[in-house]
């Protein structure tokens, strides 16, 4: 039987090319800014040995605030990070620096709150990053890992150079809304998630799915009609969006 390593190294060399090539497009004219992160989380969980991925952002007045993640699961753990100003993204984000724990089981004096709820929801180790543009941190990606153990070298590598990238990205997106200061591009996009959440919501309910498969659903909906994720949630919220039923994902 062949050895099938090098056809998963291409694949991955592949897939990589591929995500930087996708974060590049920010340059561009027409671009959202919620659908960018959250692309953003999904290539770190494929790439990275971890399991769920998310995204924080600092508001204007320098609070962060969850705005993209790999699932329902983790953007709660994130939720619960910042409601109780304790967890690995706070620290990433106030010191500008990789915060990294193997095993969050020997950690918990350092979050007394964040450590014992991550552990209850499934996660034993966890990976912050700084969105940092020289002396800019404008947020954090925080990156969860069910089993112990840390990032190795190259994954490490791989992870802070997602996180330069999808930083310039954040940053233009003033240029691309002509925002007069980078606070007000970020608010944009932190408006932009709380009707996300909204429309998922009433998909949720409407559809009788998931809240992770009602984002799919509005994730579905968008790039069959060339629309940006926030435009259609912006739709399903002000009823102006009719997302047919038939579309909810099935169940195996």
């Amino acid at each position: 039987m062949s050895d099938p390593t090098p056809q998963v190294v291409t694949d991955r060399e592949s897939s990589i090319v591929d995500a930087f090539v996708r974060l590049s497009d920010t340059l561009v004219a027409d671009y959202d800014i919620i659908e960018f992160l959250q692309f953003l989380t999904e290539r770190c969980v494929e790439l990275v040995e971890v399991d769920e991925a998310a995204v924080m952002l600092a508001s204007p007045s320098g609070h962060l605030q969850a705005v993209a993640s790999s699932s329902e699961r983790s953007r709660l753990l994130e939720l619960f990070e910042l409601q109780n100003e304790d967890g690995p993204c706070l620290d990433a984000y106030r010191t500008g620096v990789v915060v990294s724990v193997a095993d969050l089981t020997r950690e918990g004096e350092r979050w007394p709150s964040f450590g014992p709820r991550a552990l209850e929801v499934g996660f034993t180790a966890v990976h912050s990053v700084p969105l940092r543009l020289r002396g800019d941190v404008i947020g954090a990606l925080n990156l969860l890992r069910a089993g112990p153990g840390e990032l190795d070298a190259a994954d490490a590598k791989l992870v802070r150079a997602l996180a330069d990238i999808a930083t310039v990205g954040v940053l233009h997106e003033r240029i691309v809304t002509q925002s007069v200061a980078t606070a007000s591009g970020l608010q944009t996009a932190l408006n932009s998630r709380v009707r996300i959440e909204q429309a998922k919501g009433i998909l949720a309910e409407r559809a009788d799915v998931t809240i992770d498969e009602a984002f799919e659903l509005l994730r579905k909906y968008a790039r069959s009609n060339s629309q940006k994720l926030t435009e259609v949630a912006a739709g399903v919220v002000h009823h102006s969006i009719e997302i047919p039923r038939d579309d909810a994902p099935k169940d195996d």
